[in-house]
């Protein structure tokens, strides 16, 4: 999938004309018998992130900028003349977190999801929202068990673990890299794209997965897994956790001696990386990702409204949850209410809508056609483009 110019889109977004349907209206999953009650109020969108715990940085970023877009529409008129409201959870990242979350977000009546940011902790949400008939619009979460789990009301606007662990293997052989170690923490999101990946790799003439390493989440010390991957002399090491234990292997792996080229999958991404690795271990690391916003081309409009509004960048998984809302707002007005089934069928409907990673059309599994994924690296205090792997 091509992305769309972003200047005219960015500039759009600032204008608030990116509200789909003109201050047209959203939907509420699934028209039940207190549905005429509401019909007049609020269209109410859930948004399960992590708020608590180890991923809590990357929960204002997607928030705020949901909060953004909905902002943006009602200043249009709303959809379908109604307003726009949002409704946050913390699920932690954490499984149990989320599925509390979910209920919350189902017993206050949302009418579309359109959070997850971590895959382990969304997996548990699916079934909560779908026997609630409410569909959901993933900005983040990605691991492929979503895709596998065929639920028609789920759908993806992140690239997925497969097409994650793709760009992964293409990059390393483009690096000329001769051994690779991977490291996971056992995730469903994190383990899925290390498999994936050693997959591919062990094909005719890739480079040779020398160890697949697993970790305990939420140590301080990884010495002992630190040991055992440069004990199979790598020189390029895949981590595809999550930033506060990637921080820790970057710095620990610098630590040890290790020379070789380190990369991390997309749950790395975040200042917070640089913070806890140090500006010398965490220099020339580089990520598997898809766009952020210091990537997109021609989004100083759109960033520059965010700044505006929140007095900060916009960071990780703010485009995508931006994107999320209009995309709910866009298939509300063309199902013309909030039945679930019908929000359903008007997003597998979809075709060429514009949004940050190019206009939008669902594989019959729910996800993007291409994942979108580039190599960014570690430089200062930012992650930039290095290769978009086109």
């Amino acid at each position: 999938m091509r992305a769309i110019p972003l200047k005219s889109l960015a500039s759009l977004a600032v204008l608030g004309l990116l509200a789909t349907g003109c201050g047209q209206g959203l939907l509420g999953g699934g028209d039940s018998g207190d549905q005429a009650a509401k019909k007049d109020g609020p269209i109410l969108l859930g948004m399960l992130i992590p708020q608590s715990g180890s991923e809590a940085a990357i929960g204002p970023y997607m928030s705020n900028a949901a909060q953004l877009a909905v902002d943006e529409i009602n200043a249009k008129g709303g959809v379908l003349g109604r307003q726009l409201e949002l409704k946050t959870a913390d699920d932690a990242c954490d499984a149990q977190s989320a599925a509390a979350g979910a209920n919350k977000l189902v017993t206050e009546a949302v009418d579309v999801s359109v959070g997850g940011y971590c895959s382990g902790a969304t997996l548990p949400t699916l079934p909560i929202f779908g026997k609630a008939n409410i569909p959901m619009i993933i900005p983040a979460a990605n691991s492929q068990e979503l895709v596998d789990q065929k639920l028609k009301h789920v759908f993806l606007i992140n690239g997925t673990g497969s097409q994650q662990a793709m760009a992964a293997e293409k990059w390393i052989t483009k690096q000329g890299a001769k051994s690779v170690a991977l490291m996971h923490d056992n995730t469903s999101y994190s383990k899925d794209i290390a498999v994936r990946t050693q997959a591919l790799l062990e094909a005719p003439g890739g480079a040779e997965p020398v160890i697949t390493e697993a970790v305990t989440p939420k140590e301080s010390d990884y010495s002992a897994n630190i040991t055992n991957v440069l004990d199979k002399k790598p020189d390029f090491v895949y981590w595809t956790g999550y930033f506060q234990e990637g921080g820790l292997i970057a710095r620990q792996l610098r630590q040890a001696g290790y020379k070789g080229s380190i990369m991390v999958g997309d749950g790395s991404v975040s200042p917070k990386l640089m913070e806890i690795a140090g500006a010398e271990a965490a220099e020339g690391v580089y990520a598997t990702m898809t766009q952020t916003p210091d990537t997109l081309e021609g989004a100083e409009g759109w960033i520059a409204a965010y700044q505006k509004k929140y007095n900060a960048a916009p960071g990780p998984y703010s485009n995508q949850a931006y994107d999320a809302v209009r995309l709910a707002a866009e298939a509300i007005t063309k199902a013309g209410g909030t039945d679930g089934a019908k929000v359903i069928a008007a997003l597998e409907a979809i075709d060429g809508f514009p949004m940050f990673s190019g206009p939008l059309k669902f594989t019959p599994e729910h996800t993007l056609a291409s994942g979108g994924f580039q190599i960014l690296v570690v430089k200062g205090d930012k992650f930039a483009l290095q290769d978009a792997l086109k």
